[in-house]
């Protein structure tokens, strides 16, 4: 008997084949094999949004290899991936196989172990056709959005933009969060705070300042603040009031998608793509010492809280046995899903609870680890009973005036012996008090007016822009990242440290569509376009009937922009630089072009001198001693280069820093990270250190 197992990725065929053992064959198709064309529409519109999908260019010799192996085997199984687009690599290659739709021959394997897929071939489907319309209608309503819409953009702001149904919000989401900021006003404010000493303690400890005479204070200015202080002069400090409590802190739930790409952007700096790369390589296998390829995590494009019966099990044992049974819950934790959530998959988990981090880390690259701790911590933690905090409020009176101070002390560890979420916005430290009882007088060792300023919204992060969609219905988990890079790679958005803001070329664009296609960047109507197709997905919509009711509306809104924008152009405002143009003495601004950012002269078309724009580092080439600045490679990673290549042949990955070389006067480079080494590149000079040394 011979059996096919086909697959999507290449890197689980050693993992597979071991699970299985002889008797199964197993080819990959390399994601895809059939697509809508790229050189024209591809759907008749005309006749029920009809797709006219085609072999993807390529792929010849991967369908060419699986038909042969087709025909030599009794028994095919499709095994692409548990989600949408591998219920639809499945249809397709049913159908380019001339596979029966009505047969059992669909698996899925929710983690890549002997377990897992054995598991999932005992138990064979039929092909999911509302999974597959589910997709199929995701893909004609992007193909039509941005087959044409793009052309209008062409012709209205740039040749070479895209638009799409979810980056045209995207783009509008940091837009509209840029214009909050720059239409905020900022109010000045004042604080009255105290720095308090106890009758049982020297240790300081911090008060605010919250009534006077029994009513909520605000203090506008300085002239109020020093009334108050004036007032405080010489009064008594007595407390009027202690409150103690036990506060319970639980765990945060397992992994999802959102949460996952949320995390790993707030505690290791991974852009979602970055994250989502480590985690298909744990998902697919990994060859680990004695155990072979195996595969780490369970599927990580998923948006449930569910967890097998087993993992909770093995988890529970996991922490019995590693911390004791004290910190084990009372009972199993359960976590609730949201309400749109698909539950096909369970929450991202470790596959083998026993395998943890350190024993698996030799096995695995830096990123492969690092996200295989975040997943294996967060896990487990998310079993494990909750943290006790002893907390402690105190209400003081001094002459009238209400101060308040809160402190806390940890009781009970709990969860966070091992793990605790990070916070986009990190809160103050409370005071870890003294011993402090009612009608205490406290001792003032110094009193003062701060001034302050209210803040604008902070502008959006990778994390909080993913948390934003989330929250907002905007596209499902599995696509944030591919959506996020497109409105980089497309100059709408850049970053700016961690922060994500707008370009000019993505302000002018998205205000066109606002004035002409308001519905398309409306974040309810795309949120609610999710739902519908999400209802697709579990058979309660026809997918045709979404297109149709889509379309109707859409096209005349386009030919109503087109009539509206007849011979009219949006410029892209330049931006001002100090630097002069060296050809004839102009100002140079920056431009966008489809390669990213340019300085160009602002006497174009006069003076057609253009440059790249370089960012320099403060480094000295060791070389030749001029700059070194900061470049890109094609695939978009920085790297340190001289200012006279090609002439100068010094580039690395090393980052210049500002301390120079005792032994030759070169800039010293730095080699990893806060642990690495600080070298001398000084051909010849050989002079290196530990970070570790430094002063």
């Amino acid at each position: 008997m011979s059996n096919l197992i086909i697959i999507e990725s290449p890197f689980k065929i050693p993992t597979i084949k071991k699970a299985l053992g002889s008797g199964y064959d197993v080819v990959a198709s390399v994601g895809h094999v059939r697509d809508l064309p790229k050189s024209k529409l591809g759907v008749d519109i005309e006749h029920g949004f009809a797709p006219q999908y085609i072999d993807i260019k390529g792929k010849e010799a991967v369908i060419k290899d699986i038909k042969k192996l087709v025909k030599k085997s009794d028994k095919v199984y499709l095994a692409t991936d548990p989600d949408r687009e591998g219920e639809a690599i499945s249809w397709h290659l049913a159908q380019l196989l001339g596979l029966d739709m009505n047969e059992k021959n669909r698996v899925t394997f929710n983690e890549i172990t002997k377990t897992g897929v054995t598991e999932g071939i005992k138990s064979p489907r039929t092909i999911d056709i509302d999974l597959v319309n589910a997709q199929q209608a995701r893909r004609i309503l992007d193909r039509i959005v941005g087959y044409k819409l793009s052309p209008f953009l062409w012709k209205k702001v740039r040749r070479g933009l895209s638009a799409g149904r979810v980056q045209s919000v995207a783009v509008r989401m940091v837009c509209d969060r840029e214009e909050e900021i720059r239409k905020f006003v900022s109010k000045e404010y004042w604080s009255v705070d105290a720095k308090l000493t106890a009758p049982s303690s020297k240790k300081q400890f911090a008060a605010k300042l919250t009534t006077v005479d029994g009513e909520k204070v605000e203090i506008p200015d300085k002239e109020s603040a020093d009334k108050i202080l004036q007032r405080l002069e010489g009064a008594e400090f007595k407390v009027t009031g202690v409150k103690k409590s036990v506060h319970r802190k639980s765990p945060s739930a397992p992994f999802t998608t959102s949460t996952l790409q949320q995390e790993a952007s707030r505690r290791l700096g991974f852009q979602s793509r970055r994250t989502m790369k480590a985690a298909q390589e744990l998902y697919e296998g990994i060859e680990v010492g004695e155990l072979g390829a195996v595969g780490l995590i369970t599927y990580m494009r998923t948006d449930s809280l569910r967890i097998s019966d087993e993992a909770k099990a093995a988890a529970k044992t996991y922490i019995e046995n590693r911390y004791g049974k004290e910190y084990l819950p009372d009972k199993p934790r359960n976590y609730v899903t949201k309400k749109n959530a698909q539950d096909a998959h369970e929450a991202i988990r470790p596959t083998m609870i026993d395998q943890t981090p350190d024993k698996v880390k030799n096995s695995l690259t830096t990123d492969q680890y690092k996200m295989y701790k975040l997943i294996w911590e967060r896990f487990i933690a998310s079993q494990m009973a909750v943290s006790l905090l002893d907390t402690v409020s105190v209400d003081i009176n001094a002459n009238g005036c209400g101060f308040k101070t809160s402190g806390y002390s940890v009781k009970f560890d709990g969860f966070t012996v091992l793990y605790e979420e990070s916070k986009d916005e990190e809160s103050e430290d409370a005071n870890v008090l003294p011993e402090i009882k009612k009608n205490d007088v406290l001792k003032a060792k110094s009193l003062a007016g701060n001034q302050h300023f209210t803040q604008p919204p902070a502008r959006y992060t990778e994390a909080t822009l993913i948390k934003a969609f989330e929250e907002n219905g905007i596209a499902r988990p599995s696509t944030y990242a591919t959506t996020i890079s497109t409105i980089l790679a497309r100059s709408y958005v850049e970053r700016e440290g961690k922060q994500i803001k707008p370009t000019a070329l993505g302000e002018v664009t998205n205000q066109l569509m606002l004035d002409n296609f308001s519905k398309i960047v409306d974040i309810k109507f795309t949120a609610k376009m999710e739902s519908d197709l999400d209802d697709v997905e579990v058979g309660k919509k026809s997918w045709v009937d979404i297109l149709s009711e889509f379309y109707k509306e859409f096209d005349q809104t386009l030919e109503t922009a087109e009539e509206n924008m007849s011979g009219k152009r949006v410029k892209i405002p330049d931006e001002a630089t100090d630097e002069v143009c060296e050809v004839c003495g102009r100002p140079m601004v920056i431009k966008i072009g489809r390669y990213g950012k340019f300085l160009a002269c602002s006497g174009f078309p006069e003076c057609t001198n253009t440059k790249r724009i370089v960012t320099e580092t403060g480094g000295k080439c060791p070389y030749c001693g001029k700059r070194v600045l900061l470049k890109k490679s094609k695939k978009g990673r920085k790297y340190y280069g001289c200012e006279d290549n090609p002439n100068c042949s010094f580039m690395t990955w090393d980052v210049p820093t500002d301390k120079i070389c005792p032994n030759c006067g070169s800039t010293l480079f730095q080699k990893g990270g806060k642990s690495g080494m600080l070298i001398c590149h000084k051909q010849g000079c050989g002079y290196e250190r530990q970070l570790s040394d430094e002063g």
